[in-house]
């Protein structure tokens, strides 16, 4: 059991890919968390699959390291603006931070939102320029832009004065001054303890706990997780649960833990300032508090910005529906996400007019292509619609979410980046050209105005290239945005594809199936060399002759099929098409599949828009 002040509780907060990750990987070996046999690896902290494969921080973690003899817990969080509501939930554990910026990159959107949230739970910040190693790196001019940040988001003189240090994550070091000879990441651990005050409150006080995180267990059911605010817990412990809207019960803790290196160990007695997570408990969710039964008094909520944008999940109805999937119907489906809810606090979830059907509301696209990633790999099968902006009414009117966004690039690509921001009506606010033919851009523009410009900036800049988007405002809607409508190659009928009928539909684009691939009508095959669909038959024989039979002759006339992920997807299709998803493909559709049913449909939205 540890006292307060032999506690420092820090989350580590930055821009996407700036480092957070690789530096609790640093802090957690050169403080002798694991022994000589052990052999954690790189990225310790994002132990989710997804993280792995997509190189960023999604959910917020805990770990603790001891130095000196004090125990500093650390809480590493998500830089991808999507999760913002990972940052958010967890700040008001932490007693400080340290913010982490790129030494070559500098300040970004996301670090000022985080800094932004850091000090307004009025953490003490501690800086740190990464990436020291690099050859182009710029930390005097990284620094000045630090400064201005801090100027611009201080609400007092207090948060002016922070220790700036300069590292390297990925060599393990750490120095106060860049001229320094590196041995190490000591020099940060010392700043923390030197810095970062202990936790306040009294352990003679009544339980105080607010949950801000959530896991479960086969064996221990529901774990909630959260510091306490004040007092002290210990297993069989009578506690009152006060959720969100205000009812009490009466629980009983089973046992209690605190958080030692990578993982948690049980404890006697826990006291104020302490991270812990308790078990014994059920219908717990993020935000509740948990306190003494004598004194039922709720800590405030945690407060998460609205969600921007908005899909619709529903139920597979395509024909090869329940054939891939262990969870399709519309129980499974709204069973999952109300579960999702509970841990997911930047979520909203909305049933419609069809029971099938289910609105989701997220930060953005990529936050919510994430749960129907993870809803994929658990086996569920189920459709998705193209992204929307959540809109909203002030005064009558309508008003649309606005985004910073920042685009680094080659300067070669600044026009054709330039007009497709204009057809999206995003305003240019400032430009740097750094003269190594890098270019900085920063646009302001509507929500609607990035769906589906991911895909089209990733092609236009062969991959090179970055961008990152934070929300900004609410503004009254202003026209309609000029999109370059994609055509999709459609199914006639259904079948099995075969080379000689994806031969003949490469004539008319590029192909997304390969042969042997069970379709049907209505499903898209391809992407169409101009705006609008065709409708082909990839499931055509060749028919035979007396000449050669083979269809050796043509198959190295085939070319590979293109492929997407989830969120390449999400941003090709638009308001008539639908994703299926299912455990072992993706599936790009037109909601309506029937083709003489999608005719009609046209027809009568041409002839109601005076077309």
């Amino acid at each position: 059991m540890s006292s307060p002040i032999n506690i420092r509780n820090i989350t580590i907060i930055a821009h996407v890919d700036h480092g957070k990750t690789t530096l609790v990987d640093a802090l957690l070996k050169q403080s002798n968390t694991f022994s000589e046999r052990d052999d954690p690896g790189e990225l310790i902290m994002d132990s989710n699959p997804l993280e792995r494969e997509k190189g960023i921080t999604i959910l917020a973690k805990n770990a603790s390291i001891t130095y000196r003899g004090i125990k500093i817990n650390i809480i590493d969080t998500p830089g991808h603006a999507d999760f913002s509501g990972e940052v958010e939930r967890v700040m008001n554990m932490a007693d400080g931070c340290i913010l982490l910026v790129d030494s070559v990159d500098g300040t970004m959107p996301q670090t000022r939102y985080v800094l932004q949230q850091a000090l307004k739970y009025g953490l003490i910040p501690i800086v740190v320029i990464n990436k020291m190693d690099r050859s182009e790196r710029r930390e005097t001019e990284v620094l000045a832009e630090i400064d201005d940040l801090f100027l611009d988001l201080a609400t007092d003189d207090n948060q002016l004065d922070y220790p700036v240090l300069y590292a390297s994550a990925k060599a393990g070091y750490a120095v106060l001054d860049p001229n320094d000879e590196p041995e190490g990441i000591l020099p940060l651990l010392e700043k923390i303890l030197e810095k970062v005050p202990s936790p306040t409150g009294s352990a003679s006080d009544p339980l105080q706990i607010l949950v801000t995180n959530l896991d479960y267990s086969d064996y221990e059911g529901q774990i909630c997780i959260g510091k306490i605010s004040r007092g002290k817990v210990s297993p069989k412990k009578r506690i009152t649960l006060i959720p969100g809207n205000g009812s009490t019960s009466d629980h009983t803790l089973e046992n209690v833990y605190v958080y030692q290196g990578m993982g948690r160990i049980k404890a006697k007695e826990a006291l104020v300032g302490e991270i812990v997570a308790l078990t014994g408990l059920s219908g717990v969710s993020i935000g509740d508090t948990l306190c003494d039964q004598d004194c039922p008094e709720s800590l405030p909520p945690i407060d998460v910005e609205e969600p921007t944008v908005k899909m619709t999940f529903g139920v597979n109805t395509s024909p090869l529906m329940g054939t891939e999937g262990m969870h399709s119907t519309s129980r499974e489906l709204f069973r999952r996400l109300t579960l999702e809810l509970r841990t997911n606090v930047g979520l909203r979830l909305e049933e419609t007019e069809n029971p099938d059907q289910f609105n989701v509301s997220g930060r953005g696209e990529l936050h919510l292509s994430i749960l129907a990633e993870t809803m994929r790999r658990e086996g569920y099968e189920f459709q998705v619609s193209q992204a929307k902006p959540v809109l909203k009414k002030v005064d009558g009117k309508e008003h649309e979410p606005f985004e910073n966004l920042f685009i680094e690039t080659s300067s070669d690509h600044f026009g054709i980046i330039s007009e497709a921001m204009s057809q999206r009506m995003g305003v240019l606010v400032d430009v740097v050209n750094d003269g190594t033919g890098t270019i900085r851009m920063n646009f302001e523009i509507p929500t609607r105005g990035l769906i589906g410009f991911r895909s089209f900036f990733q092609n236009a800049t062969h991959g090179d290239g970055v961008i990152n988007s934070t929300f900004s405002h609410y503004q009254q809607m202003k026209g309609d945005i000029r999109r370059s409508t994609q055509g999709f190659l459609v199914a006639s009928e259904p079948g099995e594809s075969v080379t000689y009928g994806l031969i003949n539909a490469q004539e008319r684009g590029k192909t997304i199936i390969d042969s042997g691939i069970k379709v049907y009508e209505g499903m898209i095959v391809g992407i169409n060399s101009r705006s609008s669909d065709l409708v082909v038959n990839v499931c055509k024989e060749k028919k035979l002759t007396n000449v050669r039979s083979s269809t050796s002759d043509i198959s190295t006339q085939l070319v590979r099929p293109l492929e997407f992920s989830l969120e390449e997807a999400l941003d090709l299709i638009s308001e008539d098409e639908l994703i299926e998803i299912t455990p072992e493909n993706l599936r790009l559709r037109k909601r309506v599949l029937d083709g003489g049913a999608r005719q009609r449909e046209e027809k009568k939205s041409r002839k109601s828009s005076g077309r």
